[in-house]
């Protein structure tokens, strides 16, 4: 899987040459719909998948973390409750130090989380329910360096060695569960050159977002310490805002803790659809 294409320039040059291809782009706001199941489900199909369900809203309903392991499930209980929960607006891959494949299902809050094997073997299976799984800030931060070496300034070079200085201290400042401090390379005097020497300096780490709410966000983690490239392009793939932030993990690829709730009150009305059968 290729990394997001870092560098990009900003409004008014060239567009981005490559694009993220392992998963569709948005052509327009994302807004919930109920998933769709087997109607001619197995009646214990149906009620093994219920119960799951049942277990998970239960869990949300008294708190934001519950885990629950589908891979000893049957596989047709399986694929019916991938049928229930759907996919929803933000998929994670994570390089290190497993690969996993993350993706919100349509209940905002509400992930799925599978480890693959190199073979293609699912490892892992699992549903869980959290603002996003803690393995995505795990893994960005033991894909960092100790150090980041600042590249030799060259010609087109105006505001990155400044922007990294000020990226370094404020990583090594920040402390968990700070606001985000944002730099926003849109409105910045940058050149080609700049976004080449900030890429070169701490480039991408191990974490690969994609959110695909108000358009389409793509989010990588770099090799500095809570330090995130954001940057949103528009229903034609062109960037409209380029920035870096320093925080925890950008809020865009958290779920909110209203739409949390509100999820666990829409399982329960898809739950009643469901044994309605």
């Amino acid at each position: 899987m290729r990394d997001f294409p870092i560098p990009v320039v900003g409004i008014g040059s060239q567009p981005v040459e490559e694009v993220v291809d392992y998963l569709p782009l948005p052509q327009e706001m994302t807004t919930f719909a109920l998933p769709v199941y087997n109607l001619e489900a197995d009646p214990e199909v149906l009620a093994a998948a219920c119960e799951v369900i049942e277990n998970l809203r239960a869990a949300m309903q008294v708190g934001s973390d519950a885990k629950f392991e589908l891979l000893g499930l049957p596989s047709q209980v399986v694929e019916l409750i991938n049928q229930s929960l759907g996919h929803g607006e933000v998929s994670v891959l994570v390089r290190e130090p497993g690969n996993l494949h993350i993706q919100e299902t349509v209940f905002a809050g509400v992930w799925r989380v599978q480890e693959i094997a190199e073979t293609g073997a699912i490892l892992r299976d699992t549903l869980h329910a959290c603002f996003i799984p803690p393995e995505v800030q795990q893994s960005a931060l033991s894909g960092v360096s100790g150090e980041v070496i600042a590249p030799s300034p060259g010609q087109g070079i105006m505001n990155a060695p400044a922007i990294l200085n000020e990226l370094i201290e404020r990583s090594s400042k920040h402390k968990a569960g700070q606001a985000a401090h944002v730099i926003n390379l849109s409105l910045l005097p940058m050149s080609p050159e700049d976004l080449q020497y900030l890429f070169d300096a701490f480039g991408t780490g191990t974490v690969s977002i994609l959110s695909r709410g108000y358009g389409n966000c793509r989010i990588t983690s770099t090799r500095l310490a809570n330090v995130w490239w954001v940057q949103y392009f528009n229903s034609m793939d062109a960037i409209i805002l380029n920035t870096i932030e320093v925080v925890d993990i950008p809020e865009v690829a958290l779920a909110a803790e209203e739409d949390f709730e509100e999820s666990a009150e829409r399982l329960g009305e898809w739950l009643g659809v469901m044994r309605e059968q």
